[in-house]
Parts: structure tokens; sequence; C-alpha cells
């Protein structure tokens, strides 16, 4: 304990450690892969780490600084710079709550996945056979067993968002697991959160590092390589590639949330906080890369599997429309000859040309398909890994890896509301274990809603919106107001003060020109974007087609959607009235005329 009374930590491990297993998180795996599989592979690494430098590790060190300095949470620090700016910490606990509600939802998916992992045919290896016991369900058939598990076993999802139904009692359990984990998890603030750092922040890479051994000796894996590291260059010249690099940057460090913050208010004064910013920004940046390479490895996989069997399929298309020995064509020579009995007989080539054209094989048309998110990390992954030998051994690796991941990620979103909330001497009073536990039962109660039928639906527009441009309009208030309101000089002598010298050069330029022009630039391309998208829409699944389906949202789920942007964003102006407002009442009230007393002794 410091002299003041509050917890720190350990040591400065735990809290580089503790930074990491936040900042490393689900978007990591599923997220970057994504990113670099959009943007021409490799190339995409280039305006992301320059994306770093401008804008990712200027804010991460400031937040560090602010949250060191003034040794409070999110809230309190910027009412102590200005009591104009407690808007901006309540507007991170806000966003923080909103996503603690959905996000340990995906960590109640991860369960549910490594605890179906324990059996003899993993359950999305197959379909399951129907009430009449004839055949494959009908459901899963026109999709795969791996959509099927996900969307009917994982989800019993709805056609809409207007379908609504009951709980699923299954994920409710597990969500129920995944918030009693979280509990005890912080339970004693950061004597607990400083010793399970250790696992969660280095376990995932034991896992990954198992993965890539396994994923490049895999059939098929160079292609997948080859993809990732046959960079596209001309990428470079589309916007959208360094919109994407930014904004991949600033969601995954954890920005504006007041995660960073409210972890090193528990530091000591003079820690190096500088130093830690770099390397846990480095490590964070080099956790995606490394994942990278795992999930092309597992794309070449999968592609040329699918490759495979689509050439399969064509040969024997060819053998029997043709009436050819079995050995006279091989998988090798397909495109040949599919090229020869064209030429050769083309009457007969064009009774099966439709067919032909639909099935049409292509490698690299397999290795551009782009999958992020769920459907990635539960769908995708979930395909490769029924195909490889000893499936269940390495479906419970990589999900309880995805529940370590998602795990460490909640420390930082709890730890984000009940640090600042904390600093209330109001909820001082309580202990760590009952208020803890008051934050925790409200979140899973909230929480239950995602785990009915259209749950799914709900839980996309919270991902889709309650934490992007809210974060942004954070962050950007945050520089403007570090950099323009308290100012870089006193901000500077902060610095000082904590680390013995001053920020360089190159730190005060992002801070005053760079990273403000860079966010106000995504804050209008947000603006824009969300302008020019016109009505909403969702991916409703369809199970007579077994696949998902463009969907508006109805006129509810707008508002919905309106008021979750609103509510978040409008605490900053809020706040702000509200103390202008307050701090005339006491001037008005300080200039008032004594009263004079018509008593007489």
């Amino acid at each position: 304990m410091e002299k003041d009374g509050r917890p720190i930590w350990d040591s400065p491990i735990q809290f580089v450690l503790a930074c990491v297993s936040y900042a490393v998180g689900l978007g990591n795996v599923w997220r970057f892969p994504y990113l670099c599989q959009l943007h021409g592979g490799g190339g995409f690494l280039i305006p992301y780490l320059i994306m770093l430098l401008l804008e990712g590790l200027p804010l991460f060190y400031m937040e560090l600084a602010i949250g060191q300095k003034m040794r409070l949470g999110s809230i309190g620090a910027w009412t102590s710079i200005s009591p104009y700016l407690g808007g901006l910490g309540l507007a991170s606990v806000v966003t923080s709550v909103y996503l603690c509600l959905y996000y340990n939802v995906i960590n109640a998916w991860s369960f549910w996945y490594l605890f179906h992992s324990f059996q003899s045919v993993l359950p999305w290896a197959v379909c399951p056979i129907n009430s009449n016991r004839t055949g494959p369900t009908e459901e899963c058939e026109v999709a795969t067993p791996t959509q099927y598990f996900f969307y009917r076993e994982t989800l019993n999802i709805s056609s809409s968002i207007e379908e609504n139904g009951g709980i699923h009692t299954g994920q409710a359990l597990c969500l129920v697991l995944a918030w009693a984990i979280t509990y005890l998890f912080i339970v004693r603030g950061v004597k607990s959160t400083g010793k399970v750092v250790y696992f969660t922040a280095t376990f995932p890479y034991l896992v990954l590092f198992i993965y890539l051994i396994r994923g490049v000796t895999l059939h098929g894996a160079i292609n997948g390589l080859k993809y990732m590291f046959t960079p596209k260059m001309a990428e470079l010249a589309n916007p959208r590639a360094w919109i994407n690099a930014a904004t991949q940057i600033f969601f995954s460090l954890g920005l504006g949330f007041g995660s960073l913050i409210a972890f090193a208010s528990y530091n000591q004064h003079n820690n190096n906080f500088q130093n830690q910013a770099i390397v846990v920004s480095l490590i964070n940046s080099g956790t995606s890369i490394f994942a990278s390479i795992v999930t092309f490895a597992i794309y070449g996989f999968k592609a040329t599997l699918n490759y495979e069997n689509c050439l399969d399929r064509m040969r024997l298309l060819l053998l029997n429309t043709f009436d050819l020995a079995e050995d006279a064509i091989s998988m090798d020579s397909v495109l040949e000859w599919t090229e020869k009995l064209n030429t050769t007989y083309p009457e007969q080539f064009a009774k099966i040309a439709d067919k032909v054209r639909e099935g049409e094989c292509n490698l690299e048309k397999e290795l551009d398909t782009a999958v992020e998110g769920t459907g990635l990390a539960f769908i995708v992954y979930s395909e490769a890994i029924k195909n490889m030998p000893l499936p269940q051994l390495w479906s419970v690796l990589y999900f309880f890896m995805l529940l370590l991941l998602g795990m460490g990620s909640m420390l930082g979103n709890v730890t984000a509301i009940i640090t600042p909330l904390r600093d209330f001497k109001i909820m001082s009073r309580m202990s760590n274990e009952l208020f803890s536990g008051l934050v925790c039962v409200f979140c899973l109660l909230l929480g239950l809603g995602f785990t009915t039928t259209s749950g799914n639906y709900w839980f996309t527009i919270f991902n889709d919106y309650a934490a992007t441009f809210s974060l942004l309009f954070i962050v950007l208030i945050e520089v403007i107001a570090v950099s323009y309101i308290y100012g870089i000089k006193r901000f500077e002598k902060d610095i000082e003060d904590m680390l013995g010298h001053r920020p360089n050069w190159y730190w005060k330029i992002m801070w005053a020109v760079t990273s403000p022009l860079l966010l106000i630039g995504l804050f209008i391309f947000y603006i824009i974007n969300y302008i020019q998208g016109g009505t909403p829409t969702y991916q409703a699944w369809n199970k007579e087609l077994g696949e998902s389906a463009v969907t508006e949202y109805p006129v509810f789920g707008q508002v919905f959607i309106v008021l979750l942007l609103v509510s978040s964003v409008s605490c900053v102006p809020l706040t702000a009235l509200y103390a202008f407002c307050r701090k005339r009442k006491d001037r008005a009230y300080e200039n008032r005329p004594s009263a004079v007393s018509t008593v007489s002794v």
C-alpha cells in the first residue's frame, strides 16, 4: 500500500503482464488476420506499423501517464484535470459496461465449445440424425455441420431480431460460469488480478506456439503462408487499408475504455511507464503478426482441402459423363482434362457446362475468402480442427486459449468500471468483495439477454455500435484536453516529476498535431460511412437455405442503435454543463450580500 492507502502492484512486471493480458485479446486472433487477408497479406503490415507509431503508441503512453500521475480511475483523473472533463471518465465507464455485457458472452461460447470438445466425435464434425431417424437434420444438410452446431446448437438462433424466444439454458449456465471466474479474478483488486495475469498473459503464447508447429506441418499450409507473405502493394493506395490499420491499432490497444488509466493508477509514483508503454505496444502488435502466421497456415490447410475436394468432385463428374477408366484422370490433371474434353467433345461437354462453371476449382479464390469475428473463431477454425489428426486435442487447446484471451481482456474491462467508481466515497465504504460482486451480478443479469434466440442479433448491435464511435470521440477529446486544455508544458512537467526527464520531441508532436488530426479524420470517416451506409443491416440466419442473409434492422433496432451511440457520448457535454451550472450557482452564493441581523443584544 502507498502512503495514500491506494494498493499498488507487487512489481512492475505484474503491471506489464496486466496490460498485455488486457490488450492482447480476441481481436489479435480473429480481426487482424482478416484485415491482412482483406488488404493483400503482408502488405497490410506497412500501414499497420506506421499507424502504431503515429497513433497507437503515443495515446497508450498518454493514458498510462495520466493514470500514474493522478492515481485515480478515469472519472477522478479527468475531473482532477478539469471539472468540465469528468464526463470523459463517465463516458469510458458507460462504454466499458456495454463491452462487459457482451464480451463475456464470447467467453461463454468458448466454454460451450470447450466442454463439447471432450467427445469421441466432435459434435460439429457430423450432422445429427433427424427426429424420424431417416437421415441427417435438414438444416444441417443445406448448411455445414460446423455452421449448424454454431447457429442451432450453440445459439439456437431465430430467423430475425423480431422473433424472440426463451433463454438457452446451456448458454446461460456458461455465462454464469464466465462471470463467476471473472469475479474470482478481480475479487481482491490488484492483489488477485496481479496473480492471475501471470497465467492469462503467458499461456496463450504457449498454445499459439504449439499451433504454429502443428499449423506449418499441415498439408497445404505453405499455400496460406505464401498468400500472407506475398504482399499486394497496390493495396497501399487503398484509403480503406490505412483506415482499417488505424482503427485496428486503436481498438487492439484498448484505448479510451479507462482500463489503462485504472491499471496505471496502481503504479508507484516513479514507475518507468514510458518503457512499459513501448514494450506492451510492441508485444501486442507482435502477437497480431504471430497469430496471423498461425491463422494463415490453417487457412492454407482448409483452402487446399476444399480445393482438392472440388477437384475430386470434378474428376468424378468427368469420369461418369465420358465413361472413362477410373485411373484415366488424376487429381493433378483435372483442369487439363476439362479443357481437352471441352475441345474434343463440345456437344457432350455442353450438357455439364453449367455444373463445371458452378463447381470451378480455384485455390486463389479459396484463399481470398475473408472471414472475421465469430465466423473465423467458431466456424472456420472448427472446420479446420475437425480435419486434423487428434481433433479433440487441438479443439481443447484452441478454445482454452480463446478463453484465456477473453478472460484476460475481461480483467481490464471490469477494472475500468470498478476502479473509478471505488474512488467515490460512498462506494469506497463497501468491501472489495461486495462491490465487485454487485458489478458482476448486474452485468450477468443484463447479459442473459444475449442467450435468448434473438440474442446474437443484439450481440451484433453491441459489437458494431457500443464501443466504436464513442471510443473515437472519447480519445479525441482526451488528446485535445491534454494538449490544449491541461497544456503540453504542464504534462511535460508531470512526466519529468515521475520519470526524471521530459518526453522528447516525437511524443510532443504526436500528442499536439499528428494523433489529433488522425483521430479527427477517423471520426469524420465514421460519420460519413454511417450516413452513406443507409439503413443499418445485420446477418439473419435462414435455416431453410442454411446461410445468412442481409436484413435491415427494424425501427426499434435503429432507435436502440442511436441510444447506444448517444448514451455514452452525451456524458461529456452533459457533465460539462452540470459543472458549469454548479460553478455559477456556487459563485452566486459567494457573491450574495451577508444577511444583516436586526436582533440587538
